[in-house]
């Protein structure tokens, strides 16, 4: 329904009809967008509140597109029928290192329209707009002359330029976006090799496997050296996720894994950057993180896998067991059966939780005194009462399970009553196995133990880049051409992601 401004009619009755019309449109749209405002308010409820566990996080991600773009449809119509309507904005500024494109709207002429007066400026409206400029291929042309002495007939020419793959067409900057594309945003190599097909150029699925292998093998240096530094701390998350690995000989996959390290010292205003680490193994034996841990002295934020009670054992290694882990199990209770002991156990967690938003971010010092005045008392009333209600339900329950896994873990659980460094729970790690997760989904599987390895190298820069708030495209495209170019293995410490951040600011 289109109005035309310039030339409504002059009849009074049919200027009321057409606001009647236009009325009634509107106050049809506003309350479609106000009921897909609430079914999008609803959906943040399930994902956020206590039947989060209920809906799938990708499908929930889904949802809220469709949503969205339905209500943007309608709100877009709104401004048809009304062009002088307002729609308030829903961003904030546009960064300021981003490149910009100035396009001066001026009038044709500078005479008054009215009165054929001269026009003098009196000010200007500015305003921008996100545009995109389209990913475009190129061939570096490479021309080296050659010169001959005419006396000794000896021949000079510039030496040939370093390639990370030898022999191959990639530059860094195109073996990045290869890497990111496929270990950051979950495109497999056989999807981009489509990609890369429409913009005219061949690249098989299996020519990108090999650039793959070839830049991981410069990066496998750098990935030893995060993992070094990353394990030299004395407060880490650890965890682990299955990685489905190719298996030829029986014609089917068979279960790796991969376990990741992670650091993470912003809650306490910690000196030592995030960073996570992961390493790939063919099974989750408990001699794995112990191979993994050898040279490890300190915490260790923990799930409920029993492997990781062995690392106990040298005295090197305490752990810290998970609060989010122990309430999950009582969430799945109250799920099942809705059993009242089980819900005023999750109030009781909500309580230590509320107190650790408070001082969240504060000094070690602050966070113990905290929790020593305000959270003990409330963690030693909830194992006394979970002891009570152990003795009075059926041992076999699934409530009855929960407990027992609860206080069979009480030192772990209560460990960070006594250090302010000490997490409740292992979010941190949890949120760097989910986009491992994200690309298990999309990949299927590795293709061999190597791809597993390789997996592990590039998923560790690329996830502590973007813990360090990195763009991983331009680091690792920076990183391969400082390391053809010669940049020294002993001066690895210099392009680790947090000191690259450093020496390359955002412009």
């Amino acid at each position: 329904m289109m109005i035309d401004l310039e030339n409504l009619p002059s009849d009074p009755d049919l200027l009321q009809r057409l606001v009647r019309d236009i009325a009634a449109v509107m106050a049809s749209r506003d309350g479609e967008i106000e009921r897909l405002q609430a079914i999008i308010k609803k959906l943040q409820r399930m994902q956020f509140g206590r039947r989060s566990e209920r809906l799938d996080v990708d499908q929930f991600e889904l949802a809220l597109e469709e949503l969205d773009g339905d209500v943007a449809c309608m709100q877009e119509a709104a401004l048809v029928v009304m062009p002088d309507r307002q729609r308030r904005p829903k961003r904030g500024l546009l960064p300021d290192h981003l490149p910009r494109e100035d396009r001066i709207l001026d009038i044709d002429h500078a005479m008054c329209a009215c009165c054929g007066g001269p026009l003098h400026a009196v000010g200007e409206s500015v305003s921008e707009m996100l545009d995109w400029i389209p990913a475009q291929m190129r061939v570096i042309h490479t021309v080296r002359p050659k010169y001959a002495c005419r006396i000794c007939e000896k021949i000079v020419q510039h030496e040939a330029p370093e390639r990370v793959i030898a022999g191959g067409l990639a530059t860094p900057a195109l073996l990045a976006q290869v890497l990111v594309s496929k270990y950051c945003d979950h495109t497999p190599l056989y999807r981009q090799s489509t990609i890369f097909a429409r913009h005219g150029v061949d690249l098989s699925r299996s020519t990108l496997a090999g650039w793959v292998g070839g830049a991981c093998w410069w990066l496998e240096a750098l990935h030893g050296r995060l993992k070094k530094n990353v394990l030299a701390s004395d407060y880490l998350f650890a965890d682990d996720t299955p990685v489905p690995v190719l298996d030829p000989g029986r014609g089917r996959t068979k279960t790796g894994r991969l376990w990741v390290y992670a650091r993470e010292q912003r809650g306490w205003n910690g000196p030592e950057p995030p960073a996570a680490i992961y390493m790939f193994a063919p099974d989750r034996k408990a001699e794995r993180p112990a191979g993994h841990l050898t040279s490890y002295k300190g915490v260790l934020h923990v799930d409920g896998y029993a492997g990781f009670e062995a690392l106990t054992k040298t005295g090197n290694i305490k752990l810290a067991a998970c609060w989010a882990h122990t309430r999950r199990k009582f969430y799945d209770v109250v799920q099942a059966t809705g059993s009242p002991i089980a819900e005023e156990t999750l109030r009781r967690i909500g309580e230590l939780y509320a107190i650790e938003a408070e001082v969240r971010g504060q000094s070690p010092p602050h966070r113990l005194a905290a929790r020593r005045n305000r959270t003990k008392p409330l963690v030693g009333t909830l194992k006394a009462w979970l002891e009570v209600q152990l003795s009075l339900i059926p041992g076999a329950s699934e409530l009855a399970k929960a407990i027992r896994y609860a206080l069979s873990r009480w030192n772990g659980l209560t460990r960070f009553l006594n250090d302010g460094r000490i997490e409740m729970d292992t979010n941190p790690v949890e949120r760097a196995i989910r986009p491992v997760s994200l690309g298990r989904k999309n990949h299927l599987f590795a293709g061999s133990d190597g791809g597993g390895d390789r997996w592990a190298i590039v998923c560790s820069l690329v996830e502590t880049c973007k813990l360090n708030g990195i763009e991983p495209y331009a680091y690792l495209a920076d990183v391969l051409q400082r390391m053809i170019d010669g940049h020294p293995v002993n001066r690895l410490d210099e392009i680790l992601p947090w000191a690259w951040k450093s020496g390359n600011p955002v412009k």
